[in-house]
Order: structure tokens, then C-alpha cells, then sequence
């Protein structure tokens, strides 16, 4: 499977793990690099000088492409994890939710190749403009933060037809059908997160992995309830996909009540905030897109990779197919 993404970064499989932060650390960078794709780190913007220079130094150890993942709103408030990850001269950066466009000199500058997420085809036009060198496209489905206006499928088919930039798909890829389906439809690769949430090499917790597991397709809820208990100066327009748990069961759809102050929120950020110190799932979030439903086990890295390479083996029998038809 060779793509403008394979090419690029010299990759074996056209593929980006997505920089999930407190879940995709040196150790899982590495690991999806040194398998032939190219991973990413996660930065917190709580996150200590010490600990990104460590997560650099194991991703870097390979010797293999990586890349690292901030937040725009978050470099608004402090440059300082940019500074220190263009020292560190990783492959790829990607920068979204938030300011974007102050970035593509300073990274282009570097040889750093710039990413951002386009959650609607007026962002991915803006990201056109910009220069960024991939956009990533991020349907609703998709784990964590981003926009809930659009489906993978139907804004990655928009984008392909408007913009000439490289593109990969984000939000709801499982699998090697679901690798083999963007790669038909025109992406570069896809950005894959939930799938590595339950590998060793992830920094996921015991108690969020079998949660993930234990999931169904339809295990999911998209909302800010999770930001604004724990006072995290998101977007408003970026709410996070989470597990369902006894939290959003309580506030879901009560964000204004939540955000009022009274003693009951009050109270609710707290026992967040305390769940989240004891890795207790009820109440903490688990972010994870709809995918975390085609997540039967918790299994290495190599053995995640090896089922999203069998996307060429769907993508040779579609061709077949094609040939005989023909």
C-alpha cells in the first residue's frame, strides 16, 4: 500500500496513531513507528518540561518517523511545549483546536511537516489556505475531542473533492476494512486512535482498557460535560467522546446546571476530579470513539498493525472484483 503519506515519511503502512494525551506516550509512539507506521505523542498542556523530553527521547530512539500532537488553545496560553518539541526535530506536528495558522512558518521552517484536524469542510478549506501539509479529517465518530457536525465517511468524500491538499481520515477506523474503505475513497492513510487505547504499550489504565473492551458500538456519548466539571478551557465547540458511565448517566445534558456553581456541581467536579486520582471509571472520563466496540482485547502494538495491513488484502479482493465484472 503505497500513498503520499507511505512516501513522505517512508512508512510501511499508511497510517498515524493519533496523539491521545495521557494514552499515547513515548513508549506507544515507538512502538507504532519502529512497526512501520508512524506514531504520535500526545502532550497534555499540563504536561512537565521533563516528561516531554523523556517521551521524546524514547519516540526518537527508534530512529524511525514520529510525531507529537498540541492543542492551539493551549499554545495560546504557552508556547513553551512548542519550543521544546521544534528542538527536538520530530517528523511531524500536529496542532488543532485552536490557532494553527502562527505555527506553519516556525514547523515549515524546521522541516517539520504541520498536521490539523478539519471537523467541517470550512475548516479544512481555511487549513488549505494556511499551508498545513496534512489534513486530517475528523468525523463525529471519532474519540476525544473534536466536532460532532459531520460522519468520517461523508466529510472525508467532501473534502477529497475540494481540496489538493494530502488527506487522512480520522474517527471510527477499527479495522483493516475500515483502513482498506478511506484508502479507496482517496485518503493518504488514516489517524487511528481508539484501536491502540488497550495495548501494553499505551499509558491507558488498567480499569479505562477493560472498560474499552468491554464496549459496544453504542457505548458512546459526545458533549463538555467532562471539561466543564473538571474546568478545562476548551472550546466550546470541541466536546470529547467518551464512555458512557454512571457521570454522563447524571449530567449529560445538564452543562448549564453543571456549570452554574451551585453546591451539586460543585460537588460533581469533585467527585470527577477525585475519579480521575483513582482511576475510578465511573465517574472519570474514558475517551474513546465509536470504534472502541470492534476493540475485543487488549493485544501489543505489532498485533494492531498487522490487522489494519490486511486492508490491502480487502483492497486486492475489491480490485478482483472490479476485473471480473469488467
Amino acid at each position: 500500500m503505497r500513498t503520499w503519506l507511505t512516501e513522505q515519511f517512508e512508512l510501511e503502512l499508511p497510517l498515524i496513531s493519533a496523539p491521545m494525551a495521557g494514552v499515547s506516550g513515548g513508549r506507544l509512539a515507538a512502538a507504532v513507528s519502529a512497526g512501520g507506521a508512524l506514531g504520535m505523542i500526545g502532550v497534555s498542556p499540563a504536561a512537565s518540561a521533563g516528561w516531554l523530553r523523556g517521551q521524546l527521547e524514547l519516540a526518537a530512539a527508534t530512529g524511525r518517523p514520529y510525531g507529537v500532537g498540541l492543542l492551539g488553545w493551549a499554545l495560546e496560553l504557552s508556547d513553551a511545549h512548542m519550543k521544546q518539541v521544534i528542538q527536538a526535530r520530530p517528523d511531524l506536528v500536529s496542532v488543532s483546536f485552536g490557532e494553527v495558522e502562527r505555527w506553519v512558518a516556525p514547523l515549515h521552517d524546521s522541516g517539520i511537516a504541520l498536521a490539523a484536524q478539519a471537523g467541517n469542510l470550512v475548516e479544512a478549506f481555511d487549513l488549505e489556505d494556511m499551508g498545513v501539509d496534512i489534513i486530517v479529517v475528523r468525523g463525529g465518530e471519532g474519540g476525544g475531542h473534536g466536532r460532532n457536525e459531520v460522519a468520517t465517511l461523508p466529510l472525508l468524500q467532501a473534502v477529497l473533492d475540494e481540496v489538493d491538499v494530502p488527506v487522512v481520515a480520522a474517527g471510527g477506523i477499527g479495522t483493516g476494512r475500515g483502513l482498506a474503505a478511506v484508502l479507496a475513497a482517496g485518503a493518504a492513510g488514516a489517524w487511528v486512535g481508539t484501536a491502540f487505547t488497550c495495548c501494553p504499550e499505551a499509558d491507558t489504565s488498567a480499569e479505562a482498557q477493560e472498560a474499552i473492551v468491554r464496549a459496544e458500538l453504542g457505548d458512546t456519548v459526545y458533549g463538555s460535560i467532562f471539561d466543564i466539571a473538571q474546568q478545562v478551557p476548551w472550546p466550546a465547540a470541541y466536546g470529547g467522546r467518551a464512555l458512557r458511565n454512571q457521570f454522563t448517566e447524571i449530567w449529560q445534558g445538564r452543562e448549564s446546571e453543571l456549570a452554574a456553581g451551585t453546591p451539586a456541581a460543585v460537588a460533581a467536579s469533585d467527585q470527577v476530579l477525585a475519579a480521575r486520582q483513582a482511576d475510578d471509571i465511573r465517574y472519570a472520563p474514558v475517551y474513546a470513539g465509536q470504534s472502541a466496540g470492534l476493540v475485543e482485547s487488549e493485544r501489543p502494538v505489532a498485533e494492531v498493525l498487522s490487522e489494519f495491513a490486511t486492508a490491502a488484502h480487502h483492497l486486492r479482493a475489491v480490485a478482483a472484483i472490479l476485473e471480473t465484472e469488467g
